[in-house]
């Protein structure tokens, strides 16, 4: 029995606002519906580990989710923080900041990690993906006019890997593409099928 079979039963609710999670939600052909948005603080402790982070951001957005789960509902909360010399890449807060991100990443490796929860009322999986990406060195021009068109302040890292960037500057992927996109959505195929058979 195909996935989406199997959740002809359930109802999975994407609590994200990213166009790309719900891109790749729908591309990998499993139906869903967009949760209510809600507020949440993405706060997470100065001592936790940087690739713990967005495990942690994760499980925070689930449990903040305001509405009462109905039996049938599979909540999915996720988040993704690029990871650059041990220290975390959130969304730039303008394009100053992006561009110094940008700087940062020039001519070196960073790891981009997400962490995914699943949830209903009474069952939650949580679990996380990690991914290399070698970017060659950006001239300021390059920076300066990447900032400016594509206007990357809603994504971790100051980049989208399916943009401009990526294609001219990114030079080396270890593991999984969709991952840097902002959700490893294979492993949460994967992980949703295992999380249904528990239930």
């Amino acid at each position: 029995m195909l996935l989406e079979e199997k959740l002809a039963d359930y109802r999975l609710l994407l609590a994200s606002r990213s166009p790309r999670r719900r891109e790749l939600l729908t591309a990998s052909g499993l139906p869903y519906e967009l949760a209510d948005d809600f507020a949440c603080e993405e706060i997470y402790p100065d001592t936790l580990p940087v690739r713990a982070v967005p495990l942690y951001l994760s499980q925070l957005k689930s449990e903040a989710y305001p509405r009462a789960l109905s039996p049938r509902d599979i909540l999915l909360t996720a988040d993704t923080v690029v990871v650059c010399q041990g220290r975390v890449l959130g969304k730039p807060e303008n394009p100053e900041q992006a561009a110094r991100m940008l700087r940062r990443l020039s001519g070196g490796v960073h790891e981009v990690v997400s962490g995914v929860t699943l949830r209903t009322a009474k069952h939650r999986r949580s679990f996380s993906a990690l991914t290399r990406v070698w970017m060659r060195p950006l001239r300021e021009e390059e920076i300066a006019c990447y900032v400016d068109r594509f206007r990357p302040l809603d994504k971790a890292g100051a980049y989208g890997v399916q943009e401009w960037i990526g294609l001219a500057a990114v030079e080396k992927i270890n593991g999984s593409f969709y991952n840097v996109m902002g959700l490893p959505i294979q492993r949460v195929y994967t992980e949703l099928e295992r999380f249904i058979e528990t239930l």
